[in-house]
């Protein structure tokens, strides 16, 4: 007589699925090991596109390629030939890294919306960067068609600032549970941080009104679009740095100040790496204040601003865990 099958216990409530279910329910599982891979690639996607958004205006490329989606009319991409410039290029460079970020975003929203495992408010998340390069795409279109205007330009800028917050934002999420967030530090810390997160947007909205003022503006006929005076302008976007950097300090105090508890560690570890990117950040802007404004510094300015946008989202998101 064959002996009984020893019994298998019920799986107590909310515990894994074994594989092979699991993989039934959820078609997807075999890829949800990419998705922070993904976002992550999705961070530095939108942090290098402000640095080709930034070749195509410091070359003056804006108009390289006449029209959208077109680069030019009837052919998507640029027409070679001897009297070419290096502008359609340039501008075809940027609005093929947009496709190759629309694809991210897609894989973005796949992986995201579709995790079952994690709250609605989350999976809600995965929209944000498909959405936000659709949104990049119709103001590039708006751009090319008002022949560069200033308003649309600055407007491009600050929402790619905007996208890489957002990024930064559900890469972090991504990595947290779903429980409820919990302070690190105090009230205190608490206070200091938002403020923090706040003073970026006048260091953002600022740097954006000192470029369109000066001779990188992207018109070569006028030397610049924004009817500002730029050395008031640059004290004042100087002047909110100045002010970020200090409020950056009192956190890193009250930080080191706070006693040891879950999350403290890595809090001071985010506000190290942000001082760390403002002082190099303020310092190439000084340089290439003090040296002409060439085009390289301030390209590398450009790219460093979306640098500065991460690691205050990654500081400010470290002052609360979740469990």
């Amino acid at each position: 007589m064959t002996s009984p099958s020893p019994a298998v216990p019920a799986p107590e409530s909310g515990a894994a699925l074994p594989t092979d279910r699991h993989d039934r329910r959820d078609p997807l599982a075999r890829f949800r090991s990419w998705t922070r891979g993904v976002l992550l690639a999705n961070v530095i996607g939108q942090i290098l596109i402000i640095g080709t958004g930034g070749a195509v205006r410091l070359t003056d490329s804006g108009l390289g390629c006449s029209s959208w989606p077109n680069c030019e009319p009837g052919e998507f991409t640029p027409a070679f030939h001897q009297a070419s410039s290096i502008h359609p290029y340039i501008e075809f460079g940027n609005r093929t890294l947009a496709f190759l970020l629309a694809i991210v975003g897609l894989m973005v929203l796949v992986l995201v919306a579709t995790d079952r495992s994690r709250t609605r408010s989350f999976r809600a998340l995965g929209v944000v960067p498909l959405a936000g390069v659709v949104a990049q795409a119709v103001i590039g279109g708006v751009v090319v068609l008002l022949h560069l205007h200033p308003g649309w330009v600055s407007l491009h800028f600050g929402v790619s600032a905007a996208l890489v917050w957002f990024s930064a934002y559900l890469l972090h999420r991504h990595g947290e549970g779903d429980g409820g967030p919990v302070r690190v530090g105090g009230r205190a810390v608490s206070v200091v941080g938002t403020v923090l997160g706040v003073l970026l947007v006048p260091i953002v909205t600022l740097g954006v009104l000192v470029t369109g003022s000066g001779p990188h503006s992207g018109d070569t006929s006028v030397g610049y679009r924004l009817a500002l005076d730029p050395l008031t302008v640059t004290k004042a976007h100087s002047g909110s740095v100045w002010l970020f950097t200090i409020t950056l300090v009192v956190l890193l105090v009250l930080l080191h100040r706070a006693a040891a508890g879950p999350g403290v560690p890595a809090a001071r570890k985010g506000a190290w790496l942000l001082l760390a990117v403002t002082m190099a950040q303020g310092l190439i802007g000084y340089v290439q204040y003090f040296t002409g404004l060439p085009e390289l510094l301030v390209g590398i300015h450009l790219v460093g601003a979306g640098c500065l946008t991460w690691a205050t989202a990654n500081a400010v998101l470290r002052l609360r865990t979740r469990s």
